[in-house]
């Protein structure tokens, strides 16, 4: 169940830097851990706005430092904003720390943490799922981490657990099998990306003696091998309090906090010897084997796009060339007007450029991906890249290029840190990477003195040709039939299944530790920064003349601000035969402008450090936009231009289509994306507004004409709604907003879409889409929703969360992936929204585990339809929403989130305070009654794509 993370570019600076870099441990489906597995684009201001707010004050302000006598650093931060807090546990050992033939054992001793204790044999997901915790964890290459954000009254709850897993993990045998299944189903699912296998290949060429070469998960070969007394002799040697750190920030008080962590850890001794050599050493000294260094390594595999990765060695983490070359990564690939972007991307040659600093313990390297665009030559992107790379070392670069690279990386910092959980992430890297929690400013102090003679000079001293390894994937049959466009003609079966057995309640109780009930309110407060309350705020709202709807809430807490909004121009109005259509304008409204070109939209949003994007979904079109509160005016001003203005360049068009087309191959290459498209397909008919996707004919046939036409028919101020919170004075904005947005006028009526009703079909429908060169498949089963203002909204929210809400705790996660080990993730889905949506259950699986993991699912949804679930299931889960949404309001970007899709869907705007007492209203007799109306085992569409899968044997 552990996801490889995508790095954010500066969510946590310096942690996660490589594609492949982190595994992720996902234990539920809420969005703040999506968040965390997802690429972020944050950036920001000027140079001395950006300084004042990134100082020590705010940086590290509050934090205090404390080591217990066994050894254990705690860190604190007080940050009375919101009534939550984080806890995190770092231990400083990772995969990289691991010897040959014991690659992955740090990633499975991660997932037997979870497996419970001497004093708790329970399931640790179903107790964080309880205490409502946004619990999760990762193994990275030099340290693992554990952490969980709840409500300020069970941050001592949370210390005891990770104290009791500290200590007294039990690593039984029969978990261990069990959880060695699931590491190597997810394992086999990377093996489903072409750019991991191209990854892997690459860096066991640039690390061929060390660790980091090696996969962070581990491999099968390895995995298979693993020993019950290696895994715990693992755990007795590295999880001890003299190699861990244990962060806490949030709203507490610092003295008392202390006094109960000594209370609870200070018992727990130390490691035996403390003060020897912990690590490993790996040779890293020795020279790379220029052999394998000059020859590019190929890969002939099946995929559907052809990729060039290049990785340059670099040194570790504390060496002073690390700030110039992460403004030289600026410089080559941030943002439309960097210069790979300019002569790769921009050019046609390719669809994507990505690049990442990784600056590590022991070393680092330098990595750039491209995924080329379709029948271009990866010889020729090799060598527009050299010429781009020798150009900056010849001729240097230019003073603005400099200063945006230095807004981008400082403003970056801001925005990644404006909810606790990150803020205690930024923490504990720092100091389990450095020793020193105050590294990032010291990065940021050296970041601002980089100069132009420091940029050529890391670009002539580490980005030699001769140092490089080069890796090519040259794909070569591609998923890409009709089996996964518009025509399914796919083999189907029916079948009628009994129910299974019982499923036992767990004791969760018993060992959950108490509340603390006496935990003490620093101050009573709200959003507008001068004290906390566990009520929150509710925005101001208007309506512009024009129909436009406004949302604001002014939050000082943080100079930043958080934009988004909805327009009704979702995929929903798509033509069959235009399938795309939507996604082409959104996707271009920043191409161009009456008076700005692409380059020029894009530059004064790069320069402030600020990110603008508009995204094309089912009901709508999302706005999403950050920056820092002094930069709203150019968010603002760039949002209107192009709602107003776009003209849609013809030829910006063209180079749009043919990123589109290879990005859909990469769709139709990946099981995850053609099981929810055929799963979608099978549910609604043809001529609903969801059926539609697009597909290689269609992307073709959208005309530019097209694209005007839709764009003046749906993009419209009375289908527009924006949301702003953050640092801001509401009478500017609101004069800000008529200025820019008043004036946008459109005539006639806005379109209406009429969702025909869907029925469940009369039986089951299995369809297995084969795609080759799979090793793992994904399955998508399900029926149709409800709506967002159905009255069983809540009560159906309840069951979900009981049903697959969490990986660990529900019940398909505790009978499937946690006593079966059939996969390495499960998790049901409830899809409201304005429409009737979608309820799914999601699962990847090995092959031969598909239809044994299909028909327990299938048992355990006809089981909770005839039988119901129990009082205390529902207790527990109404707990858990209600603990997970209070915790969620103090990420603003959740917070706007949530307000927008209120007024979206027509709820009332005290909603945002009202959900929860929505949620604790719901009965058992609510609960049950829709587990029988809303669950159909034996009426319900099964897609598993990727391997083949025998459809008619359960």
């Amino acid at each position: 169940m552990s996801v490889f993370c995508i790095g954010y570019r500066y969510r946590w600076p310096l942690l996660i830097l490589s594609l492949w870099m982190i595994i992720v441990f996902c234990l539920s489906d809420q969005s703040a851990n999506s968040k965390y597995t997802a690429t972020l684009k944050q950036e920001n201001i000027q140079t001395k706005l950006v300084a004042n707010h990134t100082s020590h004050s705010t940086i590290t302000a509050n934090v205090r430092k404390t080591v217990l006598e066994n050894g254990l650093t705690v860190l604190t931060k007080e940050v009375q904003t919101a009534p939550v807090v984080t806890v995190q546990m770092w231990y400083k050992v990772g995969s990289g720390n691991e010897e040959s033939g014991v690659n992955g054992i740090a990633h499975q001793l991660e997932h037997m943490m979870f497996k419970g204790t001497k004093n708790r044999p329970i399931q640790f997901g179903k107790l964080f799922s309880a205490l409502g915790s946004d619990s999760n964890a990762f193994t990275s290459y030099d340290q693992t981490a554990y952490y969980g954000t709840v409500e300020r009254d069970k941050l001592k709850a949370l210390l005891v657990l990770e104290a009791d897993r500290m200590q007294n993990s039990l690593i039984a045998p029969e978990q261990l099998a069990s959880e060695k299944r699931v590491v190597i189903s997810e394992l086999q699912g990377y093996e489903n990306s072409p750019e991991y296998r191209l990854n892997r290949a690459v860096m066991q060429a640039v690390f061929p003696n060390h660790a980091y070469g090696l996969p962070v998960g581990g491999t099968k070969a390895d995995v298979e091998t693993f020993q019950v007394e290696q895994v715990r002799e693992y755990y007795r040697k590295f999880y001890t309090p003299d190699n861990a750190v244990l962060v806490i920030v949030g709203d507490f008080q610092t003295t008392k906090t202390l006094e109960t962590v000594q209370e609870i850890f200070g018992k727990l001794p130390k490691r035996q010897g403390a003060g020897e050599e912990f690590f490993t050493q790996h040779g890293l000294n020795a020279p790379l084997p220029l052999t394998e260094l000059s020859t590019p390594l190929i890969l002939r595999e099946q995929g559907a796009a052809a990729m060039l990765q290049v990785i340059y060695p670099l040194p570790k983490l504390n060496h002073p060339d690390i700030p110039a070359l992460e403004v030289m990564d600026y410089i080559l690939t941030e943002g439309r007007n960097s210069r790979l972007y300019q002569v790769l991307v921009e050019s046609g040659l390719a669809s994507e450029v990505s690049a990442s600093v990784a600056s590590l313990r022991e070393a680092g390297w330098y990595e750039l991906l491209v995924t080329a665009d379709d029948h271009q030559d990866l010889k020729k992107i090799e060598t527009v890249l050299n010429r781009a790379i020798a150009n900056l070392a010849q001729k240097g670069v230019k003073p603005e290029e400099i200063t945006r690279a230095k807004m981008q990386l400082e403003a970056g910092v801001i925005l990644s840190n404006r909810d606790i959980t990150s803020q205690g992430m930024q923490l504990g890297n720092d100091e389990t990477t450095t020793g020193d929690y105050r590294y990032t400013e010291r990065y940021l102090a050296a970041v601002n003195q980089v100069t132009a003679a420091d940029i050529v000079d890391v670009v002539k001293k580490y980005l030699k040709p001769e140092m490089r390894v080069v890796g090519l994937f040259q794909p070569t049959d591609q998923n890409t039939t009709e089996t996964a466009g518009e025509k399914l003609h796919l083999n189907q079966t029916t079948e009628n299944l009994s129910a299974g057995t019982d499923v036992t309640s767990s004791e969760v109780d018993k060992y959950l530790p108490p509340m603390d009930e006496t935990t003490e309110v620093v101050k009573q407060v709200s959003h507008g920064g001068s004290h906390i309350s566990s009520t929150p705020a509710l925005p101001e709202q208007f309506t512009l003349a024009n129909g436009l709807q406004v949302l604001l809430l002014p939050d000082k807490s943080t100079p930043t601000v958080t934009l988004n909004g909805h327009i009704k121009a979702g995929t929903e109005f798509d033509l069959e035969n235009k399938a795309g259509l939507a996604s082409f304008v959104a996707d271009n409204l920043m191409s161009g402008t009456k008076s700005k070109n692409a380059l020029t939209l894009a530059k004064a949003v790069e320069e402030r450090g600020a990110s603008l994007d508009f995204t094309a979904y089912r009901e709508g079109v999302r706005i999403e936009g950050d920056s820092l509160a002094a930069d709203l005016p150019i968010l603002i001003q760039t949002l209107a231009d192009a709602v107003k203005n776009s003209t849609f360049p013809k030829k910006e068009l063209d180079l749009y289509r043919q990123q589109a087309l290879t990005d859909l191959k990469q769709e139709l290459d990946d099981p995850t994306e053609v099981a929810k498209r055929i799963f979608v397909q099978s549910i609604y008919p043809k001529q609903h507004p969801l059926h539609s996707f697009p597909t290689l004919k269609s992307l073709q046939q959208i005309k530019r004409e097209d694209v005007i036409t839709f764009k003046a028919k749906h993009y419209r101020p009375d289908t527009t709604v924006l949301v702003i919170l953050g640092d801001f004075e509401p009478t500017q904005v609101r004069s800000l907003l008529q200025k820019e947005l008043g004036d946008w006028q459109v005539s006639g009526q806005p379109p209406q879409l009429q969702y025909p009703t869907v029925n469940v079909p009369d039986s089951v429908i299995r369809v297995n889409p084969v795609l080759s060169g799979k090793t793992q498949a994904m399955t998508f089963m399900g029926n149709t929703g409800i709506t967002r203002q159905n009255p069983r909204y809540y009560a159906a929210l309840v069951l979900n969360q009981i049903l697959g809400g969490d990986t660990l705790s529900s019940y398909l996660g505790t009978e499937v992936r946690d006593r079966q080990g059939l996969t390495y993730g499960i998790y049901s889905y409830l899809q409201a929204q304005k429409n009737a949506g979608t309820f799914w259950i999601e699962m990847q699986t090995s092959p031969e585990d598909s239809n044994k993991a299909i028909a327990s699912t299938r048992k355990l949804l006809q089981e909770i339809h005839q039988q119901g679930v129990t009082a205390n299931d529902v207790d527990t889960a109404k707990n858990t929403l209600v603990s997970n949404y209070n915790v969620s309001l103090a990420d603003p970007e959740e917070l706007a989130h949530k307000m927008l899709m209120n007024q979206v869907y027509g709820m009332n705007i005290a909603e945002l305070r009202s959900f929860t007492d929505k949620i604790k209203q719901v009965t058992l007799a609510q609960v049950n009654q829709a587990a029988r109306e809303l669950l159909h085992p034996d009426k319900i569409v099964v897609v598993t794509a990727g391997p083949s899968v025998v459809a008619d044997k359960l």
